[in-house]
């Protein structure tokens, strides 16, 4: 992925790692990611599944944003974790020019454990939108510990980026309200459960993110290369629910899918990518996963 050097960043859409109290909204996860959020994706504090302890100490960071420094894109040359910056701008930047509806939020980079609306989560947890406060969580050590350690991705920034753009997914289903009637079908799993439905909706709006993410001269992404689409393709088939299930299990039961197939991953993140255009991924609509 290239960098404009001559963008402006914007560090203030970055969260200072402070906690948030605790509430019951459902948090959702992660680049279709995370065995563990699997289950609290409809209905289930994560203090309840042991994703976070309610009495635990938690991260609450410095108290000045540690971002703030990232203000240019020839910052990132010098300080790497500014890509971050860059990622969430862009990100915000094309969803403020598609969505007339648009509410800018934040990224919020914290370390171990945090409190959100949602509940009090782990690193375990992997990255997440949390409907409840409106903001994307994310412990970069995700990115080497589980998406090319564990699950054999190839990472990558590009890679990097398609999993905080479904994250921001998630935020624009939230706002169109999607979401709402998604989480209010209920529980039901599968490879056309609303649960699945949801996620590949977050996938093709990373798609179509990712197709525009260098179309504005001001934007800190210079260049989408082909080995970047390929890199965020192997990040979704990776997060697979077939996938991770054969990794931790040897079997696959796609009658408890929550995320999608490797295949039907990389079908919607193309879709959302192949036509630049976010109206295209209404995974809700008859047939759509036929």
């Amino acid at each position: 992925m290239q960098y404009n050097e001559n963008a402006k960043l914007d560090p203030s859409q970055m969260g200072s790692r402070g906690g948030r109290g605790r509430g019951t909204t459902v948090a959702l996860g992660g680049g279709g990611v995370l065995l563990l959020l699997v289950a609290l994706i409809f209905g289930i504090n994560p203090a309840q599944l042991g994703l976070g302890d309610p009495a635990a100490p938690v991260d609450t960071g410095p108290s000045t944003n540690p971002y703030a420094q990232c203000t240019t894109g020839a910052d990132i040359s010098a300080n790497r974790e500014c890509r971050f910056v860059a990622y969430t701008n862009s990100i915000q930047a094309y969803w403020a020019k598609t969505y007339s509806g648009y509410q800018q939020t934040q990224t919020q980079i914290f370390s171990g454990q945090i409190a959100t609306g949602c509940g009090t989560a782990t690193s375990e947890v992997g990255p997440f939108y949390c409907p409840a406060d409106k903001i994307v969580y994310l412990d970069v050590s995700f990115f080497d510990d589980m998406l090319t350690d564990e699950l054999g991705a190839k990472g990558g920034d590009a890679a990097e980026a398609y999993v905080l753009a479904h994250e921001y997914g998630h935020h624009i289903s939230d706002l169109t309200g999607a979401l709402a009637k998604a989480q209010a079908s209920g529980n039901k799993t599968g490879p056309t459960s609303a649960q699945v439905r949801i996620e590949l909706q977050a996938d093709c709006y990373a798609g179509a993110w990712l197709a525009n993410a260098a179309a504005d001269p001001s934007s800190p992404i210079a260049a989408i290369t082909r080995d970047d689409v390929n890199r965020a393709v192997d990040a979704a088939r990776a997060v697979g629910d077939d996938r991770i299930q054969l990794k931790s299990t040897g079997s696959v039961s796609p009658e408890s899918w929550t995320h999608g197939s490797a295949a039907m991953r990389k079908k919607w993140l193309a879709a959302g990518f192949n036509s630049g255009d976010p109206n295209r991924c209404d995974t809700f609509a008859a047939g759509a996963l036929d």
